[in-house]
């Protein structure tokens, strides 16, 4: 295929546009994640994601960039925590063509289950899985929507390797890089997040 200047030029600037449409969607959706103090104990900043999935287009921007990114990793299944983890978790699920596993607080699965205590920031917490989510040839992907200490995601993995999965992926919307909870994670694990704070 043969390109003249002319074409050449057209497409180098509607790449450079998509590069610059893509930075700048994502700076927006960056400052459409609202800022609650003192959530929920005092001291917390609480990154609200409700207030960029409301608008559609934001909401398909995360899920798209999300799977973009795994769409050829042989995700298997799509691992979701409660409760914020779900709400893009099965969009996930359903455009990597992989099923929904949801990991969730004690006395919410109603089969036999897996549990796993954990540290917050601001307490303890625990999460269950039922005992018959995962098979040793599933490949991954943890899905939730912010890391931050990394206690919540070590947690879920714990549980996720009491299976002996093939691969494990971590995918978060937001990341509090100042909480350096990636270093709890990766290595060995790959972790992608949309965006930083």
């Amino acid at each position: 295929m043969q390109i003249s200047g002319g074409s050449l030029k057209s497409l180098i600037f509607a790449c450079k546009s998509d590069i610059m449409i893509a930075t700048a969607t994502i700076e927006t959706l960056k400052s459409a994640v609202r800022n609650i103090p003192d959530f929920p104990v005092k001291g917390i900043q609480f990154k609200d994601i409700t207030t960029a999935i409301k608008r559609p287009e934001l909401l398909h921007l995360i899920v798209d960039e999300i799977a973009g990114y795994y769409q050829k990793k042989g995700v298997t299944k799509v691992v979701a925590i409660e409760s914020r983890g779900f709400i893009t978790g099965g969009a996930l699920a359903y455009k990597l063509d992989a099923g929904l596993i949801p990991v969730r607080k004690p006395g919410k699965l109603p089969a036999e289950t897996y549990s796993k205590t954990y540290d917050l920031e601001y307490g303890q917490d625990a999460l269950e899985i039922h005992r018959d989510a995962l098979q040793p040839d599933d490949i991954v992907l943890l899905h939730d929507d912010l890391l931050a200490t990394g206690g919540t995601a070590l947690a879920a993995v714990e549980l996720i390797k009491l299976f002996d999965v093939r691969q494990i992926y971590f995918s978060f919307i937001i990341e509090l890089d100042f909480l350096k909870g990636r270093q709890k994670l990766s290595p060995p694990f790959d972790v992608r997040s949309i965006i930083h704070f």
